[in-house]
């Protein structure tokens, strides 16, 4: 409507301009004289100006009906397609001019300008793999779905428009909710054009929407090959892909298989938290303490987790807190001035009743950051050393109102998700959990959940209390 409006204003300032033009002229006066041999003819300046455009157009008549005479010379002497090229050359020329305003006209978001438009371009040209494409996108603009689907239908019949009507086809299926379908053409457009970024992109999002990790897979590794993705990115999204199948196939009962793609995904991607954790209870399962004890501490030396040492502490169950610090050694020489493992070292301390030794891990870790976890310990090391009931409460009301620490954090929405995922369950992007601290105004003021020991200090304290009492 705009566009039409534009045209609209656009030919009246045309015509006023010619008219002040002519008037101008007019009022000017004068002559304009032109000598031709001895011979010297006076205009009017109108007259003249007249003169000039029936000139112009006399020379343009002129070179049609000579391009029109050569065709004809051509083709009595035996070049049979010299008329037809001739005539086809202007039909294609209206043809294109009119695609050329089917293609603004939709680049402007007139649909129905750019129907008329292409519809005039279809007929003159009569090469519907121009023209279909054209057609299409404008009938999905002005809401005829089923025009559209027509036109990417046809598409499909031209090995070189293949592409293109599968991938017009597959968004319909999807702004239609049919996702089943969506995928299928997503996997044929994938086959004809495995480089094109998009469509890998889509097809990835969707097969791991569907739980399809095998098929992911085979999209991420095509993904690498052809440069869309870093080798070491795609070989850590493999190694979640690989973890996501590995939870699927045990939570199915499917032991043996479960076992091997666990173990597969920490193969690929050693300090990726969640699979050593999973890698490493698949080797308890099988006996393999020795193993498990390995994949922990690599994991661990790459980033120290709280997840990382509470599966450490499963691999042997039945031990005093004296062999359980003892055990612990080998993990926390590893990264020894992390936050974490000082959190660790600590708590082992405290559950071995090794009060001034917890207070030495913890340093000034409290003051430089005073997270739920971190006061707690604190907490349970003055009730420990046998701090009054106001002390330890003023520690715990700290806690209270501290952050919660580093948390998975989606790195693409900052949600904050309670355990890891390998998509995020607010803006479903793949591989965005990050275990970080949230900022200041997004942390959860929640106790963090620690070391059982940490509790059970507080309340043999608070018993020993009660009995003295």
């Amino acid at each position: 409507m705009i566009g039409s409006l534009v045209r609209i204003i656009l030919f009246i300032s045309a015509i006023a301009l010619v008219t002040f033009g002519i008037v101008f002229l007019i009022d000017t006066g004068g002559e304009v004289r032109v000598s031709i041999a001895a011979m010297e003819y006076s205009f009017s300046p109108l007259m003249a100006m007249i003169a000039v455009i029936l000139l112009l157009v006399t020379v343009w008549v002129t070179i049609i009906l000579l391009g029109l005479i050569m065709a004809v010379l051509h083709f009595f002497n035996g070049d049979e397609t010299a008329l037809t090229r001739y005539f086809n050359r202007n039909r294609e020329k209206r043809g294109f001019d009119a695609l050329a305003e089917g293609m603004v006209a939709l680049a402007s978001g007139e649909g129905k300008a750019a129907l008329a438009q292409v519809s005039k371009a279809e007929k003159l040209l009569g090469r519907p793999e121009l023209t279909n494409l054209v057609n299409a996108q404008a009938a999905e603009m002005t809401g005829d779905t089923k025009k559209a689907l027509k036109y990417y239908k046809s598409l499909l019949e031209n090995d070189r428009t293949r592409f293109v009507g599968v991938r017009g086809l597959m968004k319909q299926k999807l702004a239609d909710g049919d996702t089943a379908t969506a995928m299928k053409l997503a996997e044929k457009a994938f086959a004809l054009r495995p480089a094109h970024e998009d469509t890998q992109n889509l097809l990835f999002e969707m097969q791991s929407n569907a739980g399809d990790w095998s098929g992911a897979r085979d999209t991420l590794v095509t993904k690498v090959q052809k440069g869309a993705l870093p080798k070491d990115v795609g070989r850590r999204r493999e190694a979640l892909l690989a973890l996501a199948d590995a939870k699927d196939k045990l939570d199915a009962d499917h032991i043996e298989t479960g076992r091997i793609a666990a173990l597969n995904a920490n193969k690929m991607a050693p300090t990726l938290i969640p699979a050593a954790v999973l890698a490493a209870e698949m080797q308890i399962l099988s006996g393999n303490k020795s193993n498990a004890a390995k994949i922990l501490k690599k994991a661990w030396a790459g980033n120290p987790h709280p997840e990382l040492a509470a599966a450490f502490a499963t691999i042997e169950e039945n031990e005093t807190p004296a062999q359980r610090l003892k055990r612990f050694g080998a993990l926390t020489k590893v990264n020894s001035d992390n936050p974490e493992t000082r959190l660790l070292k600590a708590e082992l301390a405290l559950a071995d009743e090794d009060f001034p030794a917890a207070r030495r891990a913890m340093g000034d870790l409290y003051e430089t950051d005073p997270t739920a976890r971190s006061l707690s310990i604190m907490a349970a090391i003055h009730r420990g050393e046998g701090a009054g009931d106001e002390v330890v409460r003023g520690w715990l009301n700290k806690a209270l109102v501290a952050s919660r620490g580093p948390q998975w954090i989606c790195t693409s929405c900052n949600k904050i998700h309670d355990v890891w995922a390998p998509k995020c369950d607010n803006c479903k992007t793949f591989d965005s959990m990050d275990w970080k601290s949230p900022p200041a105004s997004d942390a959860v003021t929640q106790t963090t959940r620690v070391l059982p020991f940490v509790d059970s200090v507080l309340t043999v304290s608070d018993s020993s209390k009660e009995a003295d009492a």
